[in-house]
């Protein structure tokens, strides 16, 4: 299971959360984004329902499969 990492930071004379380099909207306060941030950490855990996906390889060949919705990833919030 792989891992995010929301990261509350100074940024663009507020405060915002960051995810691997990409700074959200920024917030008045610390707290105004760190309970932004702990709010899409929450939405990215929840299960989605199956889904069918295609996809192209490096080799040009197409691939049809099924995406369970349960392969969600941990996350938390620092700062």
């Amino acid at each position: 299971m792989s891992k995010v990492i929301y990261e509350i930071v100074e940024h663009d004379g507020g405060w915002a959360y960051r995810v691997d380099g990409t700074f959200s909207e920024t917030f008045p306060s610390h707290d105004a984004a760190r309970k932004a941030a702990e709010r899409a950490a929450g939405e990215q855990r929840v299960e989605g329902d199956p889904a069918g996906i295609s996809y192209e390889d490096a080799q040009g060949r197409w691939h049809d499969e099924l995406a369970s919705g349960a392969d969600r990833p941990d996350t938390d919030v620092e700062g």
